[in-house]
């Protein structure tokens, strides 16, 4: 079975409106779909909010405005955060969810609690009470603190070596496709390599 890695990161309104679009990619062909946190810290790359300009604002508001066509598009509240978010603690949740064998039921809490503004990704003992709820055991400090912690950072350092700047990133044999909107792309490729389909369509 061919694998895709996907990198996400739940505080990318991007990353929220391509999860439904991840699900059916693995719904449709016969992959197995990795997903792995790509922590991304916007403020040493898009600057501080006092450094921000008329112009990258303008950019900001575009990029809600689009990504908010795309969560009406499938009933999905997005609510824009008030602050700058470095959610290293939510998104080491994602390994712990997947240790425990809860990452589906995690991934849609997370993201859903955090664009409903009902989750700070920055709070681990928030993190451990979502974890719970999605069915996960207690100890999730612990793993922040120590396996947990080390792996997340150990996987950004991965995801940057292999060309990731981004999320929502899928690869596929070495291959980027930065964005949902280049999942038909994805497909594509999927298609010529011969990937087989669960079901036609798509």
């Amino acid at each position: 079975m061919s694998t895709v890695v996907l990198w996400s990161d739940y505080v990318s309104p991007y990353a929220f409106v391509a999860k439904a679009w991840a699900y059916a990619l693995e719904d449709d062909y016969d992959i197995a779909l990795a997903w792995r946190p790509y922590t991304l810290d916007i403020a040493s790359f898009q600057g501080s909010v006092a450094e921000r300009d008329g112009h990258h604002w303008r950019r900001v508001r575009y990029a809600y405005m689009d990504a908010r066509r795309f969560a009406n598009q499938q009933g999905l509240t997005l609510m824009g955060p008030k602050k700058i978010f470095y959610a290293r603690p939510v998104q080491t949740g994602m390994l712990y969810a997947q240790k425990h064998g809860v990452f589906r039921v995690y991934n849609d809490l997370a993201f859903d609690r955090f664009w409903r503004r009902a989750l700070d990704p920055e709070e681990p003992e928030a993190v451990a009470a979502l974890l719970v709820e999605a069915g996960a055991p207690a100890g999730f400090a612990d793993f922040l603190a120590g396996e947990g912690g080390a792996e997340h950072d150990r996987l950004r350092l991965e995801a940057e070596a292999s060309g990731v700047f981004g999320v929502p990133t899928f690869v596929f044999e070495g291959e980027l496709f930065w964005g949902g909107d280049r999942i038909g792309l994805l497909r594509e490729r999927l298609d010529e390599k011969g990937v087989k389909r669960r079901r036609r369509g798509g």
